[in-house]
Formats: C-alpha cells, structure tokens, sequence
C-alpha cells in the first residue's frame, strides 16, 4: 500500500465499498443494516467497512447546511494570485474560520478559496484585513455568490 501527501496510506477501493459510498452520498443518514441489504453485507459489516473508510480520510459524514439559514448572508469565491511558494499561503488561508474550500489551481489564479461570510463588512474585514495580509498574497479577485443554482456531492466512486 502506497502512502499519500497526507501520511495516510492509499486506500483501495473494492466495489462493495464503494457502493457503500454511493448509498450515503445518496442519504447520509441511512441506516447501516439498510445498506447492507442493497450491498450484500450485515449490518456490522457495514459499520466496520464506514469506520475504516472515515478513519482512512476516504470519506466523511456530515450535515450539509444552507448558510443563509444559518445567518451568513454572504458567500463568494476568492481567487488569489502568490507571490512565492503556494503551499504555505494555501494552508494559512485554510486555517480561516470563514473558509471553507481552499485549491492550488492552474490559470490566472493560483488558489480558489470559497468564503462564507455574516455580512458585507465582515467579508471586507476578512479580505482586506486577514486574506491580504498573509505573506506571500499578491492580489485578490472576489466573486460574490448571487444565488445557487446548483450545489451536490453525489458525484460518485470511480
């Protein structure tokens, strides 16, 4: 088994696990023994399987919310142009509260970091007085979200 940047070994994948996957991406909260009847296993099999895939970093469960609901009226993407080494700029971005998705990318930017945000004035104090401050940011582009239109996590195993 090979290792990862992570430190973690390489998991493989073998079909049952990953139509375990599968039947959580669909419904997080389905049981274990309902599981095991779509994939031939019991229902402590299941649970095992679930353990061992989330203490291998395959997978998490959680709660996906709707910020707006939860009082956080503003999201945006932020691209961001470094000057120097990437990683270190990435990671201490990572370590915002407000962020939530940090990625190295390609292009005209070099990290994609998606922020939510309770207001306006609070994403200005985060770009302009935490983002903008990091050494190694060069320049910044904000994206303000206006509505979403479409958002899942059901993209399946390969």
């Amino acid at each position: 088994m090979s290792t990862r940047k992570s430190g973690r070994p390489a998991f493989s994948l073998d079909d049952v696990s990953k139509a375990i996957i599968e039947q959580l991406q669909q419904d997080g909260r389905r049981s274990y023994a309902a599981i095991g009847k779509v994939v031939g296993l019991s229902e402590a099999a299941v649970r095992q399987r679930v353990q061992r895939l989330i203490e291998g970093g395959v997978m998490q469960v959680v709660a996906v919310t709707d910020p707006l609901e939860l009082g956080f009226a503003r999201q945006a993407m932020v691209g961001v142009r470094v000057s120097g080494a990437l990683e270190p700029v990435a990671d201490a971005i990572a370590t915002l509260d407000e962020v939530d998705y940090v990625v190295v990318t390609a292009g005209s930017y070099d990290l994609l970091v998606e922020v939510v945000c309770e207001s306006d004035e609070h994403l200005l104090e985060l770009i302009s007085g935490r983002i903008r401050a990091i050494e190694g940011v060069a320049m910044t582009e904000t994206f303000m979200y206006l509505q979403l239109r479409k958002q899942t996590y059901s993209w399946g195993v390969r």
